[in-house]
């Protein structure tokens, strides 16, 4: 089901009674593009979404954003990054280098194997 029929739901189901709800939209930080040489995004960084995935998720936060503001509908967007644990599917960077080390398997290198890391 997309973000706008899940709004529009949330928004027929509650009516004007918002005590105690919250329509929390977990979003991506795909949203904001590419890392720039700093290295991080906050949250007044612009969206530049640069494919169809990261498109369609800025594109919903935008809903979520109107929903609150035409209609007051009570609502959170969280840009979180990847995260990783036990249940991580195993295609993602972290998981497969686990895996594939434990494999004894070639570790792949993402485009040009330059991006940015600050600690």
């Amino acid at each position: 089901m997309d973000t706008l029929s899940l709004l529009q739901a949330a928004k027929e189901k509650w009516g004007n009674n918002f005590k105690e709800k919250l329509f929390y939209h977990i979003s991506t930080d795909e949203v904001y593009g590419s890392l720039s040489d700093d290295g991080f995004f906050t949250e007044e960084t612009a969206y530049d979404p640069h494919s169809p995935y990261s498109a369609s998720k800025a594109s919903s936060d935008h809903f979520v954003r109107a929903f609150y503001d035409t209609y007051k509908l009570p609502t959170v967007i969280s840009n979180c990054s990847n995260n990783y644990g036990s249940f991580q599917f195993p295609e993602k960077l972290i998981p497969l280098f686990i895996n594939n080390i434990c494999n004894n398997k070639s570790l792949p290198v993402y485009g040009k194997g330059e991006n940015v890391i600050h600690f």
